[in-house]
């Protein structure tokens, strides 16, 4: 029956008309929300989410409500990518070599650290002789970003004279030159019509080759939790969010940094475009580069397959989201998109009336347009980058007549491209120098969040944008509600004299999530509830079937109605009872391979289990709470043998979105519980990235209640700080596991 918001009665009253009639307590060591042998009807339980799914977008209704679903996406993506907070802009140390004159253009070979050490590499093409006066605007230059995607040896590809020689006769290429490098031509014709070009590599392509990339998996011998030990794909890294995407969109960060350096370089007309994982890279710098002006991503704005290599997916990076939101992200300014014969063929009848619509909301409808041609498979041929050229020529300002023609050019070889010659030779490669990588970012990032400290009222404000936004992130955004969205069905009621036991489903209707509840309830009710967190969900009330566990009864005595749940993947949710040992990981294609069991398929389109646990926490604390429509006075929280990461993370979620009415005392156990050991994606509590922002004391500091007992940890530095800015009252209490009857005076104020 759903919940009568309405209703207004007090005490025996209030639950009778909740609760209503039932039937008598289930044959179990505690009461069943469901029968025996039946599984909640819950989402969650369903297949993951994977990359080849379907990832609708949908509109907002006004520019208010867009912008901050926007502030929220734009998060989740540089979390995703390892950029939140941004890392200090070190000296990039640029050097340029190997001049090249093509007559109306010059190439230059280019390599800078993106981070002390490491290095972007790339051809840098300017304007020359007769393209000179193209593209001038306050004497400055246009400048095009061209990350070159997945396409075979990167910035080196070579099609070969039999495929060129098909794709000029299927129409897809005019000239040999460019139907061998599609690549190369997009960088010359742009450079020919007066823009300053910058064509660099991807991870492990072309001369981006200082450690194995995107594609070497899982290696035993990269995985240690000493620092200075673990490599990219381990366990280690992905707690601290150290991933290919976060490198290769940090590389397209300070790639736009080198090419605004150059003094001819106009930093009012910044684009950028790319194919297929350059695509995938044009909508991700797009989106969180206010820099760029213009974007024009090929053949990866899709409601389908959203990037299947590690380079292009990371941990949250699509959670209820994909790359129409992030083409999205970049309206109101000028975007066109292209479409082939791949997972982007349905782009006109599945995206693009969402964008346009979205663009016509904020006023700009003429500032999106799509070309697709299905005659083509997956390319950026000729037809494709002549309607770039025209997008760019009215959106820079180039000045270019119309209709704009591709020339013939010189095609060169890896060996005249490379930036790797004598003289400019690359020495820091391999496992070693990968595992000194992680340790600089690690190192770098552990500096950022240090300065954080919560010392004051100011430094706790910043400190709960960054690691509080970051949580935030891990959790879906998830926030406390007002109970409308929650429905109550009664399967147990019991009478036992001084206190009734009652057990229901509680469902969230929206999100189509069920949570087995189980409450014990006075009759001589005083109007505040305990929610009850344990490992073993709502069994942990009870002794027996029919009778509530010492501590319960304790509260229950005292006139407190107390409110459990067995969690996701705990309980009523699992067959046998017990809670899982495991979650479930996605795989990319049949999985076979090490690099295919990439964590970013599992948890770059799915919550953890931990973030699953949190979220029903809330669910329950949001419908304990929707009692003060009725009134209620306080709702409290006792949380016993490690379940308290589970409250802290919630209660951190509630500081966060500014929402802890009527909370009362709250009882934790951590059972000294933390993140950094955690060596296997496949543990129920892994939480891609949170010891990048400080771990489980990170996420109990955010909490901070006005009154909090922790047992299971010794004193901690920063939730005392945090507790103490925040005037929040906390207490290290000696030992750990399920609350006692201590705890129960502690929480009745005794």
């Amino acid at each position: 029956m759903p919940f009568p918001f309405r209703a207004i009665c007090n005490g025996l009253c209030l639950f009778t008309l909740m609760f209503g009639g039932g039937f008598a307590v289930a044959q179990d060591d505690a009461p069943r929300a469901y029968p025996q042998g039946e599984l909640p009807t819950d989402v969650r339980l369903k297949p993951l989410k994977h990359l080849n799914d379907y990832f609708p977008f949908k509109p907002m209704q006004s520019p208010d409500a867009w912008a901050k679903r926007k502030e929220f996406v734009q998060r989740q993506i540089l979390m995703a990518n390892g950029l939140w907070p941004m890392p200090e802009k070190t000296p990039l140390k640029p050097t340029i070599h190997g001049k090249m004159d093509m007559g109306d253009y010059t190439i230059e070979k280019v390599y800078f650290q993106s981070y002390p050490g490491f290095y972007c590499t790339g051809s840098l093409y300017r304007p020359a002789g007769s393209s000179l006066k193209f593209g001038v605007k306050n004497g400055k230059r246009a400048v095009v970003l061209c990350p070159h995607g997945h396409w075979s040896n990167g910035r080196f590809y070579d099609r070969g004279e039999a495929g060129a020689k098909a794709d000029i006769k299927n129409k897809a290429e005019v000239f040999m030159s460019a139907a061998r490098s599609p690549l190369q031509a997009r960088c010359v014709q742009l450079a020919r019509m007066g823009c300053v070009v910058f064509h660099y590599d991807m991870i492990a392509y072309a001369d981006s080759n200082q450690f194995l990339g995107h594609r070497p998996g899982v290696r035993p011998h990269m995985q240690s939790t000493e620092p200075g030990k673990w490599g990219f794909f381990s366990p280690q890294a992905t707690l601290r969010l150290q991933d290919m995407i976060g490198l290769q969109t940090w590389n397209s960060v300070r790639s736009l940094d080198f090419v605004l350096s150059l003094p001819e370089a106009d930093g009012n007309r910044v684009a950028v475009t790319g194919g297929s994982g350059g695509g995938t890279q044009t909508m991700l710098l797009a989106a969180i580069d206010d820099r760029v002006a213009v974007s024009v991503p090929a053949v990866m704005v899709s409601t389908a397959m959203q990037g299947g290599c590690s380079s292009e997916n990371g941990n949250y990076m699509r959670v209820e989201t994909g790359n129409v939101e992030f083409a999205a992200l970049f309206a109101p300014k000028p975007q066109a998109l292209i479409a082939a014969d791949d997972w982007t063929k349905e782009l006109m009848t599945k995206g693009f009336p969402e964008l346009k619509q979205h663009y016509a909301m904020l006023n700009a409808e003429k500032h999106i347009a799509a070309q697709a041609l299905l005659q083509f498979k997956h390319n950026y041929n000729h037809p494709n980058r002549l309607f770039m050229y025209e997008w760019f020529n009215k959106h820079l300002d180039l000045g270019l007549t119309s209709p704009i023609a591709e020339r013939d050019f010189k095609f060169l070889t890896r060996k005249e491209l490379t930036v790797w010659t004598d003289g400019h030779k690359l020495e820091s490669v391999g496992d070693d120098f990968e595992r000194k990588l992680c340790e600089t970012l690690t190192v770098s990032s552990t500096k950022q969040l240090l300065a954080l400290m919560p010392e004051d009222a100011s430094r706790l404000r910043e400190y709960r944008k960054v690691v509080g936004g970051a949580v935030d992130v891990m959790l879906g955004g998830r926030a406390l509600s007002d109970g409308k969205n929650l429905e109550w069905n009664l399967r147990v009621k019991d009478d036992r004299g001084q206190f009734f036991i009652f057990a229901g489903v509680l469902r969230d209707n929206v999100r189509e999530e069920e949570l087995p509840t189980a409450f014990v309830h006075p009759k001589n009710w005083n109007k505040q509830v305990v929610v009850w967190l344990d490992p073993e969900g709502k069994r942990s009330m009870f002794t027996n079937r029919t009778t509530p566990a010492p501590t319960v009864q304790k509260l229950v005595d005292a006139g407190y109605a107390v409110a459990g749940a067995d969690l996701f993947g705990m309980g009523e949710f699992t067959g046998d009872g017990q809670p899982i040992s495991k979650q479930r990981l996605g795989r990319y294609g049949n999985g076979k391979t090490p690099w295919q069991q990439f964590a970013g398929y599992t948890f770059g389109f799915n919550h953890s289990v931990f973030a699953r646990r949190t979220h029903d926490v809330m669910t329950l604390i949001s419908f304990v709470r929707a009692y003060q429509n009725h009134p209620i006075k306080k709702w409290h929280v006792m949380a016993g043998n490690g379940s308290g990461k589970w409250v802290a993370a919630a209660l951190a979620q509630a500081t966060f979105h500014g929402d802890s009415q009527k909370l009362g005392r709250v009882a934790i156990d951590t059972g000294g519980f933390r993140f950094n050991p955690l060596d296997r994606f496949d543990h129920p509590d892994f939480l891609p990235g949170i010891v990048k922002y400080g771990d489980l004391p990170a996420i109990i500091a955010l909490a901070s209640p006005k009154e909090l007992r922790i047992t299971g940890e010794k004193k901690n530095h920063l939730i005392q700080n945090a507790a103490k800015v925040a005037g929040s009252n906390v207490t290290f209490a000696p030992g750990s596991g399920q609350p006692n009857d201590d705890v129960a005076d502690w929480i009745a104020g005794q």
